[in-house]
């Protein structure tokens, strides 16, 4: 009883210290999260089902996908710097609903090729505003715990999503998109009603800016050597993880006998971990530098991928998972606000678009990579690659936390009494 009584009060401090349209955000976040993670991840398994193709295929598409939708991102990141963050996020809302429904009518597969290119380019154009507009509601030091609470509310969705939809899936999966589609149209009328515009008062310059130039401040980001450095190392830790929503199910399924059920509650048990301990360990994590942050996550990246090539029973493939989730838990925080800090306000929509590339470029190999390896050679090698990428992971980051805290104490700055993290300024091509 102590216990509950103990939690439930830690809930009530948590939500006094954040203000009333943050928790609205994360509402209506939840409501969207729930109806795409009926769809994100058994979307390799709708294709291999419905169309009869291998995961090679399956890859293919979501390679399209994820590279129509960086473009679309870079749309939205320009576009929320310039006439702010609540449009984009429905008009991409309204978007999705459509295409979702689009997506579930198809029954040819080379048509789904020309759709996911329209519906990764316009319905991506919205993420980039959702994370400025975080970035815009909350100071610097509650970032990282902003993030975090936002990352256990879409958990919270993945223990209702996947579980209901592993149910559904074996009846009907346009019901699946149905449903998603009605998820994003609620999403969309909460933020019309209740959320006003974040965007901080722009510049005399940025006021004057055409919209060309506005699209030529991206230059600038990838002129800043400390975003650029860890933007490249996060391109390879994600190339492991995307894995998790593409090629695991389709591994479980077709190598070792397991149903889509038990991939569902895999996830499930995964999202469960993060709306139990994401808040504890992000107040932990945010002791530390960034950089020594990412290198522990990647670490358990590494041990939990690798482990999958090594095991059959369904119980290790839950410890191999409950490893990666671990990981998943420091990183993912941590990096979200970590672009906050580096980004200038007003550019923080274009930092958040080319910050997507450590997805999308995973995102457009990984999967069709794996599938080639599943299809035609042992499906385990998947997972020993995996490990030989987060092995360089790990030492990436390390090698950049050394670097920025030689080049701080080079220049003689002090270091801070709470550090995190420890880069330079932005611009810094080092």
């Amino acid at each position: 009883m102590a216990l509950v009584w103990n939690m439930l009060n830690r809930i009530r401090s948590t939500y006094r210290e954040f203000p009333s349209k943050f928790w609205t955000l994360v509402g209506a976040s939840f409501i969207d999260g729930v109806g795409s993670t009926m769809i994100f991840p058994f979307f390799a398994l709708y294709i291999t089902h419905k169309f009869d193709v291998g995961m090679t295929e399956a890859g293919l598409l979501l390679g399209i996908f994820s590279v129509a939708g960086f473009f679309g991102g870079l749309m939205g990141g320009a576009l929320t710097d310039r006439i702010g963050r609540k449009a984009l996020m429905l008009f991409g809302l309204i978007f999705s609903a459509v295409s979702s429904v689009s997506m579930g009518l198809v029954n040819v597969y080379v048509v789904f090729f020309p759709l996911v290119i329209a519906v990764g380019l316009l319905s991506d154009v919205a993420w980039p505003a959702q994370s400025a507009m975080i970035a815009d509601m909350l100071p610097e030091d509650q970032r990282p715990e902003g993030y975090g609470i936002l990352r256990v509310a879409r958990n919270v969705s993945w223990m209702v999503g996947p579980t209901v939809a592993g149910l559904l899936a074996a009846q009907s999966y346009l019901l699946l998109f149905i449903l998603d589609a009605i998820s994003s149209i609620i999403t969309a009328a909460i933020i019309y009603r209740l959320i006003p515009e974040t965007m901080p008062e722009r510049s005399p310059e940025a006021k004057s800016e055409s919209l060309a130039q506005t699209f030529r401040g991206y230059l600038k980001a990838l002129a800043d050597g400390s975003f650029v450095s860890f933007l490249f190392i996060s391109i390879i830790m994600n190339l492991v993880y995307i894995q998790l929503y593409s090629t695991f199910s389709v591994y479980l399924r077709d190598v070792h006998g397991i149903p889509t059920q038990g991939y569902g509650f895999l996830m499930s048990m995964n999202a469960t971990l993060v709306v139990l301990t994401q808040f504890s360990i992000t107040r932990w994590t945010k002791r530390y530098p960034a950089m020594i942050m990412l290198a522990l996550g990647s670490a358990f990246y590494l041990t939990g991928f690798t482990m999958f090539g090594f095991v059959s029973a369904y119980a290790f493939f839950a410890i191999g998972m409950l490893l990666v989730t671990v990981g998943e838990m420091i990183v993912m925080p941590v990096a979200q606000a970590l672009v906050a800090r580096l980004a200038p306000a007003d550019m923080r929509g274009r930092y958040m678009a080319t910050f997507s590339l450590a997805w999308t470029i995973p995102a457009a190999v990984g999967p069709m990579a794996a599938g080639v390896i599943l299809d035609n050679f042992n499906p385990d090698l998947v997972w020993y690659l995996s490990g030989i990428l987060e092995t360089f992971a790990v030492a990436g980051f390390l090698l950049l936390h050394l670097r920025l805290r030689m080049r701080l104490a080079s220049q003689s700055i002090p270091k801070p009494s709470r550090p995190l993290p420890a880069e330079p300024s932005h611009g810094d091509t080092g």
